[in-house]
């Protein structure tokens, strides 16, 4: 017998952990450091194969693992210490959950003879995190390192992907085990029958106006390229769900564009009309279904076929035809070798809708604001300047609206949005992906009150020489709120306004290449500038703060005047 296997080395707790991490391929780490785990850090001197990515705030070291799970499919790692630095972190968990991102969340926390006194920093991690992560646990005992790291990327990576939170206790760091190491995780995944993909062709055989809906997570390269194939091969209208429009070239003539908040009138009659609809990884929710109004749960005379990783997702909203449990690899696959067996009657449809997609997206349609930077033809020509595989991240704001809208996506893994809605990602999750990607363009786009989140990451940025570049959408307004607010208490501003710094002084400060941009032509040499700058970059975007959207003016209502406001 092996003696090696019958008697393991004794070793600190930090020690197994950071092994354990090896194990299964971690390869960076982004954190803020805390006391509360000093054990791993010091572990973690003896792992340089492991990059560990300091941040100067917890909530964007966690933005910036759960990027970098989005784009790897392994899941992000973040380490923070116990209570601020948690309850911080809890942001990116909350993304993770509702993106379907494969995540781990690593807290340091009180000693375990302290528990239950409301110790320094203590929190129940089970019932803070309990309905944000798939899986919350304590590691109580050295010795079951091991086995619960090997969970946690079991349960992150398997069927939906998400997040899961494990906390360190202080003392268990600081002990030490004889542990034996598992091998490598393993994802499981569920893959259709064969009665299942009769039933996919048997439904498009007798449909005549079908939608093709592709969202969620899962997808690979390989998996987008077999939807490519599927696609041409049945020439189906092809429709992304909110913020995973990469999912599909948005130039390919199945593209019919993509649900959110500010769907075509077009394309969701189109959606209403169709007889069928063929559902893969999106999980129907309130934005995917219009405030679940376009695709109701109980439909008639229109087909769903929803495949979706988790069981538990499938029926539990919108009620399936034919509920496929199902990884996005495997199903893309098995669609791939299928073929009309009778004429495809839709082709003309195809067309339409994709015409319409064109029509939607066309700068044209948005009025040249009377003063500032013309957004429409900032993204235009920063979609036009791009190689297809340049990464674009944003938070979340009413400027997102013009990325959505006039950014074409071209390939899988360059898109890269919260389907929370949460405001700030964009600027952590650009210094993830340039790290993961160092030979790739990243540009993020983000309002003033988006970037103003985490603008202190731009020391991150420099310290790791994640060479990004940053449009900072400038109107002096939290828009989307000012917005709502403007239909609903027209002429009553409150909350709204935004006094920000001045934005190039700012990011000098800090070493980055900075201008401020006030007229739509000065762009694309600022841009030019900015791409070569061999440091991050930022440019400030003066905007008309009466331009609330694309077509919309905050003065078209009653009441309202911002002139003043911003700027």
């Amino acid at each position: 017998m092996n003696d090696t296997l019958d008697t393991p080395p004794v070793r600190k707790a930090g020690q197994i952990l950071v092994d354990a991490l090896r194990i299964h391929g971690v390869d960076r780490i982004f954190c803020v450091p805390g006391e509360s785990y000093l054990d791993v850090l010091d572990a973690l001197c003896d792992a340089p194969e492991i990059d560990l990515v300091v941040a100067k705030h917890e909530g964007a070291a966690a933005n910036m693992a759960e990027a970098d799970g989005k784009l790897t499919g392994r899941p992000g790692i973040c380490m923070v210490t116990r209570g601020p630095g948690a309850t911080h972190a809890s942001i990116g968990v909350h993304t993770a959950h509702q993106d379907s991102t494969p995540m781990i969340l690593l807290i340091g926390q009180i000693d375990r003879g302290f528990r239950d006194r409301e110790g320094f920093q203590e929190v129940d991690y089970r019932a803070m995190f309990g309905p944000l992560a798939k899986w919350v646990a304590e590691i109580d005992d050295a010795a079951r390192i091991p086995e619960y790291i090997l969970r946690a990327f079991q349960v992150a990576t398997s069927g939906r992907p998400g997040p899961v939170v494990l906390s360190l206790p202080e003392d268990m760091l600081a002990a030490s085990a004889a542990v034996l190491q598992p091998k490598r995780f393993q994802p499981v995944q569920g893959a259709p029958s064969a009665s299942q993909i009769h039933a996919i062709q048997a439904a498009l055989d007798g449909a005549q106006k079908p939608v093709l809906i592709v969202g969620g997570s899962g997808w690979t390269i390989e998996a987008t390229q077999d939807l490519d194939a599927f696609a041409e091969r049945f020439d189906m209208p092809v429709v992304a769900s909110f913020r995973r429009q990469d999912l599909f070239d948005n130039h390919r003539p199945q593209y019919a564009g993509h649900l959110t908040l500010g769907t075509s009138p077009a394309l969701s009659r189109r959606i209403h009309e169709s007889d069928l609809l063929l559902v893969l990884g999106s999980r129907l929710g309130e934005v995917a279904t219009s405030g679940y109004a376009l695709i109701a749960s109980v439909r008639s005379g229109q087909t769903l076929i929803h495949v979706h990783p988790d069981p538990d997702e499938l029926s539990s909203v919108v009620q399936a035809d034919v509920a496929i449990c199902s990884g996005m690899a495997t199903l893309a696959s098995a669609l791939s070798a299928m073929a009309p067996t009778v004429s495809v009657p839709w082709r003309e449809r195809t067309r339409a809708m994709h015409a319409e997609y064109l029509a939607f997206t066309d700068i044209a349609i948005a009025p040249r604001p009377p003063r500032g930077v013309f957004m429409a033809e900032v993204v235009k020509h920063v979609a036009d300047t791009l190689p297809a595989d340049a990464i674009i991240t944003n938070g979340a704001g009413n400027f997102t609206v013009w990325v959505h809208r006039f950014y074409r996506y071209r390939q899988q893994g360059t898109e890269l949005a919260p389907t929370s809605g949460a405001m700030g990602y964009g600027f952590p999750a650009a210094i993830a992906a340039k790290l993961r990607y160092p030979s790739r363009t990243v540009v993020c786009v983000a309002g003033d009150g988006d970037f103003l989140m985490y603008p202190q990451e731009l020391a991150t940025a420099l310290q790791f020489g994640a060479n990004v570049v940053v449009l900072v959408v400038n109107n002096g307004l939290y828009g989307t709120i000012r917005m709502h607010q403007a239909r609903r208490f027209p002429g009553r501003i409150s909350a709204t306004v935004i006094k920000g710094p001045d934005f190039v002084a700012l990011a000098h400060a800090f070493g980055a290449r900075a201008e401020q941009v006030e007229t739509t032509e000065a762009f694309g040499p600022a841009f030019e500038r900015a791409l070569s700058a061999g440091r991050p970059a930022l440019i400030e975007l003066i905007v008309d703060p009466d331009q609330i959207t694309p077509t919309l003016r905050l003065t078209d209502r009653p009441g309202e005047d911002n002139k003043g406001q911003g700027g």
